[in-house]
């Protein structure tokens, strides 16, 4: 295990994810509570995070780890839209910006009603942000891959077979 250099401590995971990342990036199913952050000097990234509450189960939060060096750039921090989705609104040049979504699906052990419930949320951000801006979809949408498209119809097409030459 390793540990922090200035104590005997072990690293926080959030210090030792912030070491793999990109300047932006998307987490689905981070099991943490309510809607926080937390910056990880060392690392250098600040991970804002959605999720239930603290007396429920934590199956699900999504969060965004993005760079601190981006973050003092940022006109609003990102924003939970509920324990399945965070935006994200990066400004660019000329007052247009970027919405960045950060999405997590239901499983298809959850009842419709959750299911319908994020898409219906999705929907929402997605026609809410405007049409000369740029929109960012980054998530796990626990997609089903096969062959059977009669069950999935729908869902899923029939796969075809590509031959290189």
């Amino acid at each position: 295990m390793l540990t922090d250099g200035n104590t005997n401590r072990p690293e926080r995971r959030t210090a030792l994810i912030g070491r793999e990342l990109g300047q932006i990036t998307a987490l689905s199913k981070t099991h943490l509570p309510e809607e926080k952050e937390l910056t990880e000097e060392k690392a250098g990234y600040t991970f804002f995070w959605s999720g239930h509450g603290t007396e429920d189960k934590w199956e699900a939060g999504v969060s965004f780890a993005i760079q601190n060096s981006l973050v003092k750039k940022l006109t609003y921090l990102p924003k939970g839209v509920n324990d399945l989705m965070m935006v994200l609104n990066l400004p660019l040049v000329g007052k247009k910006c970027t919405t960045i979504i950060s999405a997590y699906a239901p499983t298809m052990a959850n009842s419709d009603e959750v299911k319908n419930q994020l898409y219906d949320d999705l929907h929402s951000v997605i026609t809410a942000v405007s049409k000369s801006d740029r929109l960012i979809l980054l998530g796990d949408f626990n997609a089903r891959i096969g062959s059977d498209c009669q069950t999935w119809d729908g869902v899923i097409g029939k796969q075809e077979t590509w031959k290189l030459q």
